[in-house]
């Protein structure tokens, strides 16, 4: 026969290994001061704009076009 296990120390168990996973992404998503955070924004938005201007578009611009005469 197979082992015995009672139901409610298995359940217990298996919420309190859920409740310790919820716990440690919280502490990852808002355990942090608030200068880590503005910090961590400032460099963001620092990289977004440094993406935006080695930004190459395809759509040509009003230099671009034909002369029209």
């Amino acid at each position: 026969m197979g082992e015995v296990i009672n139901l409610n120390q298995f359940r217990k168990k298996r919420e309190r290994a859920e409740a310790r996973r919820t716990a440690a992404g919280n502490r990852f998503l808002f355990g942090r001061a608030k200068d880590e955070r503005e910090h961590t924004a400032l460099e963001n938005e620092r990289d977004s704009k440094a993406l935006d201007r080695k930004r190459i578009d395809d759509k040509p611009g009003p230099r671009d076009a034909p002369d029209a005469g």
